[in-house]
């Protein structure tokens, strides 16, 4: 399922090697270096390590393409916990375009005992010198052959360039001077001295995971890390900005009731933000963007009754009250604590890495956050009260230190037995539905008061619960989105209940049977209505949930982190291609009752008079709502010499516009067979434009459509 290195022959473009880390979930033979000689239509494997250890880096001898390099990492994670290093790690050299390999990890000089993650580079000025980062308990750093990798020397061991080694371990040599090479970490680091010794320096983002340097002109960089790509072209002085790519990694997003209402998501290793969906200007800038409350990993909620105080949550649950209007923050943490590097064993309150914040959708006063227990705050965050008990396994096997054999890591992403989804009844208040990332469902009626678990029968144990829907139209209704990929299980998993939990039924018809689910949201103006988010784009299910098709659209092939409905738009969060906005359901809606063997017009959904328009084909900024009035229409039977033509009226039965397909210009209407869409800006005819007519600061246009 992982591949993080690819690399072309220069000599022979058809000649490529892939290397292939494979599913870190579980054991499996599909590691190893595979190579294709017909340009990536047929694979052979030519390098396997072992079942638990794959490819991490991979590349050819930038002098010599007979010559390759490999490392393989022995990397093994669940729920709970990440192991990197073992048996399996190693370095590999290959002589021969990558038909056979001869491990060089056992040469003179390389660290003794377990190896983690090693990271390989080859000097394109003098192929025998190679470095390579290596993760070793007692002797990792920065080694250096001279001998293409006969011997080797430790020449730096700063726990700068070392730290966290499985999310880092990159280095790069320079392309033009032998002494020079790279090391990537939070910051990225520079040495001239062959390795010695390392300056540091900052692009303008941190976690750096990739770099190239131009073959030509090492001043000229690309940098790759948590907030995108930047290029430099004066050897790192300056960089380009990386705001000007739709690259987030979202993992929640919900809505305000702001007009035009503000959409808010945490991002991966950045901010929060709250965007307004639709701008008075011609599309969605930087401009338009603005930090909120909480940090990277967080669920946000909105105080209901002012959209400018704002909650938010992040790692090692941590919480803050952002108010926009006055410009404070205030930590309303529900334990003083900082667990960070501690495993879970031991904790008061077990909050995970993305725990959920909610409003009640009854008393706007009420906050409820999630760690083992339901913890409820009326007075903003002042203080908590828990109204539930530990409503997860609590396997005490399950709550140790995350890491080893070699590095501990612990910064809440694998602390395990937690509440991971959580959501009220919309229709009762106090019907309180949660679930654990261990696998458990709880529900309480009376406001936490009791609990009933009624987790489904027959659903796999130990699944990440990871949304929760009560519906909008029947009180005993729920939904929820499971997820074992994390035990290596990519298959989806959707139930639904409609008597409290008491029996649920499976609902993935239609669904790829490897494309794990993240998210189910229904909509709330159409009964039966149903979307999922999994990790390989949309789904939608028009018979509550009985059957499913693909939804995609223009929608890239994308992990779907989470989905919001709001004023019958669909708001899509994706893990690497930022924010989606669906902005018209009213079509959707409509679907149940229009035939679809006649010509048919789809009612509006209401529109707004405001100022702005949509500008298409920007790479750099967010694409606004069309502004205006968004009309549907089908023609079954369109021949080529008909007319169509569209007209609007107002309350009276009085013509405002007329388009047809037959006129030119402005009155042009786009007619196809099947489905058309047509946007009318609310404006009447304007005036009459005499030859050679010049107005100065006024407008032949016409007014506006008034309200109603």
């Amino acid at each position: 399922r992982h591949i993080p290195r690819i690399a072309i022959d220069p000599t022979d473009h058809n000649v490529l090697y892939a290397g292939v880390l494979g599913n870190i979930y579980k054991p499996t033979t599909d590691r190893g270096v595979y190579k294709s000689t017909d340009g990536g239509k047929t694979w052979r494997k030519t390098l396997f390590a072992n079942n638990q250890a794959g490819v991490v880096d991979l590349l050819i001898d930038p002098t010599n393409p007979r010559i390759l390099y490999a490392s393989t990492w022995r990397v093994q994670r669940t729920p709970y916990s990440l192991s990197s290093g073992g048996e399996g790690s190693a370095l590999w050299k290959s002589t021969d375009r990558g038909e056979t390999w001869t491990e060089i990890s056992q040469n003179k000089g390389f660290p003794e005992g377990i190896l983690g993650i090693i990271g390989v580079t080859v000097s394109p000025v003098n192929n025998q010198r190679v470095w390579a980062i290596i993760e070793n308990k007692d002797q990792g750093g920065l080694y250096r052959s001279d001998d293409g990798g006969e011997s080797w020397n430790q020449v730096n061991s700063e726990r700068k360039l070392r730290q966290r080694a499985w999310y880092y371990t990159r280095v790069y040599a320079d392309t033009k001077d032998v002494d020079v090479v790279y090391v990537l970490n939070v910051r990225y680091h520079k040495s001239t001295d062959g390795g010695k010794t390392f300056d540091t320096y900052n692009a303008p983002h941190g976690d750096h995971h990739d770099l190239w340097i131009a073959p030509e002109d090492p001043q000229r960089l690309i940098i790759g890390d948590d907030g995108g790509a930047q290029v430099t072209y004066d050897g790192g002085e300056t960089w380009s900005t990386y705001y000007n790519q739709p690259t987030s990694q979202f993992y929640r997003v919900t809505t305000d009731n702001h007009f035009p209402y503000r959409i808010y998501a945490a991002q991966q290793d950045n901010s929060t933000v709250r965007i307004p969906h639709r701008t008075d200007g011609r599309s969605i800038s930087e401009d338009d963007w603005e930090r909120t409350a909480g940090g990277e990993s967080a669920h946000i909620a909105i105080d209901p009754e002012n959209n400018d105080i704002v909650y938010g949550g992040s790692y090692d649950g941590y919480l803050t009250r952002v108010n926009h209007k006055r410009g404070t923050v205030r930590a309303i943490n529900v334990w003083p604590d900082n667990p960070m590097g501690h495993g879970a064993e031991g904790m008061k309150y077990r909050f995970q890495w993305n725990f959920p914040i909610i409003f009640s959708k009854h008393n706007p006063d009420r906050l409820y956050t999630f760690s083992q227990h339901v913890h409820v705050t009326e007075n903003e965050g002042q203080s908590w009260d828990i109204i539930s008990p530990d409503l997860t396994r609590n396997d005490p096997e399950k709550l140790k230190s995350s890491g080893g054999p070699i590095t501990q890591d612990n910064t809440s992403v694998e602390y395990y037995c937690t509440i991971f989804a959580a959501q009220e009844s919309p229709l009762k208040e106090g019907l309180l539905w949660v679930g654990s990332d261990d696998g458990l469902i709880h529900v309480t009626q009376d406001g936490g008061k009791s609990w009933t678990n009624v987790t489904p029968k027959g659903m796999p144990e130990w699944m990440m619960i990871n949304s929760i829907e009560p519906s909008a139209f029947d009180e005993g209704t729920c939904y929820v989105a499971g997820t074992k990929y994390k035990t290596g299980d990519f298959a989806p998993y959707l139930y639904k209940t409609t008597d409290y939990g008491k029996s649920w039924t499976k609902i993935t018809n239609g669904i790829n049977s490897e494309h794990f689910t993240r998210v189910l949201r229904e909509d709330p103006k159409q009964k039966g209505l149903l979307y999922a988010g999994t990790e390989t784009g949309m789904y939608i299910s028009l018979d509550d949930g009985k059957n499913w098709t693909p939804f995609q659209l223009n929608l890239p092939i994308v992990p779907i982190t989470d989905l919001a409905v709001k004023d019958n738009n669909l708001i899509v969060a994706t893990q690497g291609r930022s924010l989606w906005v669906l902005d018209d359901l009213t079509l959707i809606h409509q679907l149940y009752d229009a035939p679809k063997s006649k010509n048919w017009i789809y009612k509006p959904k209401d529109s707004y008079r405001m100022r702005g328009g949509s500008r298409s084909g920007s790479k750099t900024e967010g694409t606004n709502h069309p502004n205006g009035v968004i009309t549907y229409f089908n023609l079954a039977n369109l021949q080529d010499d008909d007319t169509v033509t569209l007209t609007y009226f107002d309350k009276k039965g009085d013509t405002i516009q007329s388009f047809s397909s037959s006129n030119k210009k402005d009155k042009k209407l786009q007619a196809k067979k099947g489905l058309n869409q047509f946007v009318w800006d609310m404006s009447y005819d304007g005036a009459e434009r005499l030859p050679g007519m010049i107005l100065w600061w006024a407008s032949l246009d016409g007014p506006t459509a008034t309200p109603g």
